[in-house]
């Protein structure tokens, strides 16, 4: 007796759906940039001609363990706008706005009606950060990952001109750490986070925590923000010298990556107040304050560095944006 395709775990005729679905979703992102997109072999994007000496800025990333999860919520569409911000942040550091993203969807089965929902996400981000959805590839692996299961990876790309890089060699003692508010976990730290709430509290995604306000799957869901709408409108002034995407590794780790060799940093810990849910965590897990800083973003999502006499103009130029902001530390 002979097998076919659909016998051997993969449903062509699913992934034909899929893909229908989601060119549809992606033409709502495209931008006057976009020469051809999803349905191409390639994608093709011309460069903006009024950029003088562009430079490209790429970055490739995950959502990691979150993806757990949505598994256990059914929640598939903020997973999409997690893995677009977190790639719009990472490019921004170095003052690049975003022109294009592409996606890389893996699971065991097919089911359209996820990989819609996971699209969705991504496209609606991709909107609000004014970058297009231009391709990506959606791979049916059975046998390698469980059913209901996938995996999800962003590639984006972004444009700056040489002379506004941002990329932290000004930075000298004395300049001011300006800090900008995350919107939970964002992408991070969640091997941890779910050891707690789902091993050691056994708790699931629909109990109801009070010091959280909300479900434990909702509080550990809440998507990743972009800093894009309100960082990108300060970059032609000058003032910022560098920056630095709070993710895996927290202050701790990722701040010292835009600072000068010679350079660390001294941030003032009661200039704001951890969240809720990072308070929770840390008396849940019995977990010490540096393993805290490591493991979570703590509730600063951005941190600006700019000229101690600059800080109380950025600080103005965030707040008129409705941006609660504060002064977090200093370079020493």
């Amino acid at each position: 007796m002979s097998i076919d395709y659909r016998q051997s775990g993969v449903d062509i005729d699913a992934g034909n759906e899929a893909v229908r679905r989601i060119k549809t979703i992606a033409r709502g992102t495209y931008t006057s940039g976009v020469l051809a997109g999803v349905g191409s072999f390639g994608g093709l994007f011309a460069l903006d001609p009024t950029v003088s000496d562009p430079v490209l800025v790429a970055s490739a990333d995950g959502v990691g363990t979150k993806l757990k999860v949505a598994f256990m919520a059914g929640v598939h569409d903020t997973i999409g706008v997690d893995l677009v911000n977190h790639c719009v942040n990472d490019i921004l550091v170095q003052g690049a706005r975003p022109i294009f993203f592409l996606d890389y969807l893996a699971t065991g089965r097919l089911s359209p009606s996820v990989a819609e929902q996971i699209v969705r996400g991504i496209a609606a981000a991709c909107r609000e950060n004014a970058c297009a959805l231009l391709g990506g590839e959606t791979a049916e692996m059975p046998g390698f990952y469980a059913d209901g299961e996938y995996d999800v990876a962003g590639f984006i790309v972004g444009l700056v001109s040489r002379s506004r890089i941002v990329d932290g060699r000004g930075i000298v003692a004395g300049d001011a750490l300006v800090a900008l508010p995350s919107s939970g976990l964002h992408t991070n730290g969640y091997s941890l986070a779910r050891a707690i709430a789902f091993d050691r509290l056994q708790l699931t995604v629909d109990s109801r925590v009070d010091q959280l306000g909300d479900t434990v799957g909702a509080a550990l869901l809440r998507p990743h923000r972009s800093y894009l709408r309100v960082i990108g409108p300060l970059l032609e002034r000058d003032w910022i010298k560098g920056m630095a995407h709070i993710t895996g590794g927290g202050i701790t780790e990722n701040l010292p990556r835009v600072l000068p060799e010679g350079r660390a940093f001294s941030i003032d810990r009661a200039s704001w107040t951890v969240p809720p849910l990072f308070r929770w965590l840390q008396r849940a897990g019995d977990l010490d304050d540096a393993e805290m800083m490591r493991a979570f973003n703590m509730g600063v999502g951005m941190i600006l560095v700019c000229a101690r006499d600059r800080a109380p103009d950025l600080l103005g130029a965030l707040h008129a944006a409705q941006e609660p902001a504060w002064l977090l530390g200093e370079v020493t």
